[in-house]
């Protein structure tokens, strides 16, 4: 089968390339998908040059969440082929086929298509375990969402919405803003320079603040967070991982907090099965509004990753192998 392969770790993915490789064997417990649509997250990237906590030894194939179709299951696992299904893979899914952990795979909704499908788990579920588990949100509070219009700043903003919060984003062109303001009919500042209309918005400060940029974001959105809020750290695309002085959290009484949503899901299982289920039946029921800036063929693997990695995206990327 064809698969994206990362042979050797590089910073400008010079070890990463279409190959042919051996299609999976399914384990005893596990389900084999012909993979319609992979979807794109900021880990696949850093997993590449050997910068995100996940190293899988080499070579191996990357991509983290898939929808397609079952090609066969194990006996009792609810599955059969045919059956259109996501699922959570970690590594493998920029291929043709994967073999997944059943318990990790779930019946695709039907109003959904593949590549929308494949772009819901991994940023919704981040933004649920942030602004739900951790941060409590509720409805009526300030919730500041920095790179609003990527993956997780996406989600994190429609999920806002959906919990009653009042938002504002953040991003670093005028014409993401543009676009975010006139689909989510919210206040959108740039990304630097924001602190003094952020301040004015919520008359002192934001509630909650959801920040996968790092940097000088980080800096400043603790310069304009309410007492007693909550600065969400879901990642560093800016690439400086920011640092803070313990005596501004401790004037300001705010409280920064570490969103690892796989990781939450791995210490607490039951917590992360509850998560994935509110997260699909938003999706069935209509009120998530994912959305895929571009689906493109896996040879043109290079350009979705150079999107990615240069932040020119809306949204998710899919790769459709």
């Amino acid at each position: 089968m064809r698969a994206l392969v990362v042979s050797a770790l590089s910073d400008d993915l010079s070890g990463t390339a279409p190959a042919t490789v051996a299609a999976p064997v399914r384990g005893p417990e596990q389900v084999l998908v012909r993979v319609r649509a992979a979807s794109l997250n900021y880990p696949d990237l850093l997993m590449t040059r050997g910068a995100y906590q996940l190293k899988p030894p080499l070579p191996f194939v990357p991509g983290m969440e898939v929808a397609g179709e079952v090609i066969e299951a194990a006996a009792g696992t609810g599955f059969a082929p045919g059956d259109r299904v996501v699922a959570a893979t970690r590594t493998g899914g920029l291929a043709e086929q994967v073999a997944v952990d059943a318990a990790r795979v779930r019946a695709l909704p039907e109003a959904l298509d593949f590549a929308t499908a494949a772009s819901i788990g991994a940023v919704y579920l981040t933004a649920y375990v942030a602004l739900v588990r951790l941060a409590r949100v509720q409805p009526g509070e300030w919730v500041l969402v920095h790179g609003a219009s990527g993956g997780v700043g996406l989600a994190a903003l429609d999920l806002a919405q959906v919990l009653g919060a009042r938002a504002i984003a953040t991003s670093r062109s005028a014409e993401k803003r543009a676009w975010i303001a006139e689909r989510f009919a919210v206040p959108v500042l740039p990304a630097t320079g924001f602190r003094a209309a952020v301040k004015e918005l919520t008359g002192g400060g934001a509630d909650v603040v959801v920040d996968p940029v790092g940097g000088d974001v980080f800096d400043e959105s603790t310069r304009c967070i309410a007492f007693g809020g909550r600065l969400l750290v879901t990642g560093f695309t800016s690439g400086r991982i920011a640092t803070v002085p313990s005596n501004i959290p401790l004037i300001k009484g705010f409280s920064v907090i570490g969103v690892r949503a796989g990781e939450y899901a791995r210490r607490y299982p039951e917590r992360g099965a509850e998560n994935e289920k509110a997260i699909w039946d938003m999706a069935a029921r209509g009120l998530l509004r994912p959305h895929v800036d571009a689906a493109l063929p896996l040879a043109r693997w290079r350009e979705a990753f150079e999107s990615l990695q240069g932040s020119r995206h809306r949204g998710k990327l899919v790769l459709l192998p």
